[in-house]
C-alpha cells in the first residue's frame, strides 16, 4: 500500500526535476548500508516515500535482504512498474548487479530493472552530469564520469579495506582510542563514557570482545559516530582531530579520482555523514581548496531523487 494518505510523509518535489521526467511508474532505490530508500515516481511526481532496513548483501545475509525489500514494496507499492532503478554500495561488477536485480524482480515483474553503484546516483541528484561524487556514509566511495564518458572509482572496498571517512571508520576509531587511553592508564573521559553507555559495557577493555562478536557488526560501529560527532561539538579535542582527519581522507578520494579524469569539479559530497556533519564539510572543503578545488558542493536533496535525471539522460 503506497502512502497516499499522508501527503505530508511525502517529498513535495525533486529539487531541480528534469524538464522531460520519464513517464509511467519508476520505482528508485538507494540502498545503503543501514537503510533501503525506495521512492515510487508517477508520470515523475513522487507519490510514496518510505525506507525498511538494508538490502545491501555486503551488510546483511541475502534472507535478510529479500525481507527488507518485501518490506518496502508492501509499503511503496508494486503492481505494473515500467523501471525499478537501484543505486547500491558494493556493486563493483556485472554478477554483483545482477544478484541485486534478481531479489527486486519479484516485486516488479516485468519491470526493466538497472542497478548502478549507488555513487551515481548522488552525482545525479547534485545537478551534475561529470563530476564527482563522495559518500560519507556507513562506507565511503568516490566515483566520477567526464565530459568524455570515461569513469573513475576510488575507495568503495569495504569495511575490512578501506572505508576511511565513513561513520563505521569513525565508530571504530572511537574504539581504538579509548583501548590506547586505557593501555596508558589515562581516566575515560567524555568519548569513552559514551561508547561505553552505548555499548552497555562497563570496561574499555571490554570493547574488544564486543568489536569482534559476531552479535555487532559493520552497521553497529557505524552507528557509535555520533558518539564522536556529539564530542566534537563539545569540545573534544581527539574527537574534533577525528571528524578533520575525516574530511581529509574524503576529499583524498575525491582528489584521486579529478586527477584521474582530468577534471577540475565539480565535487559533490553525500551520505548521512557528508549531508549532515558540519565539521566534517568544513574539513573537505579545505583540503580541497588547498588543492585548487573550489567548486564544492553539499548534496540538497536524497540520492534517490538523482533517479529521474539518470533516466531522463538514458532517454
Amino acid at each position: 500500500m503506497t502512502n497516499t494518505e499522508n501527503p505530508s510523509a511525502l517529498p513535495a518535489q525533486t529539487l531541480n526535476p528534469p524538464s522531460n521526467p520519464p513517464g509511467g511508474v519508476i520505482i528508485g532505490l538507494d540502498i545503503g548500508g543501514t537503510k533501503t530508500h525506495g521512492i515510487r515516481f508517477e508520470n515523475g511526481i513522487p507519490v510514496a516515500d518510505e525506507s525498511a532496513g538494508s538490502s545491501n548483501v555486503q551488510n546483511v545475509t541475502r534472507d535478510e535482504a529479500a525481507r527488507n525489500l518485501a518490506s518496502l514494496f508492501g509499503r511503496i507499492g508494486g503492481g505494473t512498474v515500467s523501471h525499478v532503478y537501484a543505486g547500491s554500495g558494493g556493486i563493483d561488477t556485472e554478477e554483483d548487479a545482477a544478484a541485486l536485480a534478481g531479489l527486486i524482480e519479484p516485486h516488479a515483474p516485468g519491470a526493466q530493472i538497472t542497478v548502478v553503484h549507488d555513487s551515481r546516483l548522488l552525482l545525479a541528484a547534485g545537478h551534475a552530469g561529470t563530476g564527482v561524487a563522495v559518500i560519507a556514509g556507513t562506507g565511503s566511495a568516490a566515483w566520477g564520469r567526464n565530459a568524455d564518458g570515461a569513469e573513475a572509482r576510488a575507495g568503495g572496498w569495504g569495511y575490512l579495506l578501506g572505508d576511511e571517512g565513513s561513520g563505521y571508520w569513525l565508530g571504530r576509531e572511537a574504539v581504538r582510542y579509548s583501548l590506547r587511553r586505557m593501555n596508558q592508564g589515562l581516566p575515560v573521559d567524555q568519548l569513552t563514557a559514551a561508547l561505553l553507555a552505548s555499548c552497555g559495557v562497563d570496561h574499555p577493555n571490554r570493547l574488544i570482545a564486543q568489536f569482534h562478536s559476531p552479535d555487532t557488526g559493520r552497521r553497529f560501529w557505524a552507528q557509535q559516530a555520533r558518539h564522536v560527532v556529539e564530542a566534537a561539538a563539545a569540545g573534544h579535542p581527539a574527537s574534533q582531530e577525528l571528524l578533520e582527519q575525516a574530511g581529509q581522507d574524503l576529499a583524498g578520494l575525491a582528489l584521486q579520482v579529478l586527477n584521474q579524469l582530468e577534471i577540475p569539479g565539480p565535487v559533490i559530497l553525500g551520505g548521512g555523514l557528508g549531508m549532515n556533519v558540519v565539521p566534517l564539510q568544513d574539513s573537505f572543503r579545505r583540503h580541497l581548496a588547498e588543492a585548487g578545488v573550489t567548486d564544492v558542493r553539499v548534496l540538497d536533496q536524497e540520492p534517490v531523487f538523482g533517479v529521474l535525471q539518470l533516466l531522463a539522460e538514458q532517454a
